[in-house]
């Protein structure tokens, strides 16, 4: 809400400068599409600020060519905004169930190169997609994750999408959207379209 005024102002001794420059967690949850795509979003307003981006998808294979994949990595490399580095870890374990152990092994160390990532201060935004799949499979430990992610250096913000977000990330998350479903192609039996979908 810019030039919008909060509903509620904390006695918390900060200004409202330091309040306002606060490093984000956001979450982007539930079972409706737009998830990624809204996350996506934030990442073009991130490069238009000049903001080095990191993207880290967890469980798309990296044969799946996304449209945001693309722009987001032309204008990285323009010289015009921040700089975009993408980072596919997963074996599309969302649509294809298999090679369990390996795609859990990759969801596993592309957490390990988040975290030397946040440690270093390479990213100001981290858009860690789908990244819920793998704590809400038990392969990384949400404990873990919200550890880290609260003692993050800097001003390093990051968003975290996917279904079923455990209920101690939302918690712990600064501004949480849930994606609900009300209508979809698929209801009709239309699969997923070029320019739509990807």
């Amino acid at each position: 809400m810019p030039q919008g005024q909060p509903t509620t102002v904390p006695d918390d001794g900060l200004t409202t400068r330091q309040r306002r420059t606060q490093p984000v967690l956001a979450v982007h949850t539930g079972p409706g599409k737009g998830k990624s795509t809204a996350a996506f979003g934030l990442a073009l307003r991130a490069w238009n600020q000049g903001w080095p981006i990191g993207v880290f998808q967890f469980v798309k294979s990296a044969k799946w060519k996304v449209g945001e994949e693309h722009a987001l990595r032309v204008l990285g490399a323009s010289g015009e905004g921040g700089s975009v580095a993408w980072h596919k870890m997963g074996e599309g374990w969302s649509w294809v169930q298999r090679d369990i152990e390996d795609s859990e092994d990759a969801a596993r160390e592309g957490w390990e190169q988040v975290k030397r990532d946040l440690a270093a201060e390479t990213y100001r935004l981290y858009v860690l997609d789908e990244f819920t799949y793998p704590l809400h499979w038990g392969w990384i430990d949400t404990d873990e994750v919200l550890a880290v992610l609260k003692d993050r250096p800097g001003n390093q913000h990051v968003v975290i999408t996917g279904r079923n977000a455990p209920q101690a990330l939302v918690d712990a998350a600064d501004l949480v959207t849930e994606m609900t479903k009300v209508k979809h192609p698929m209801d009709a039996g239309r699969k997923g379209q070029r320019g739509i979908e990807w």
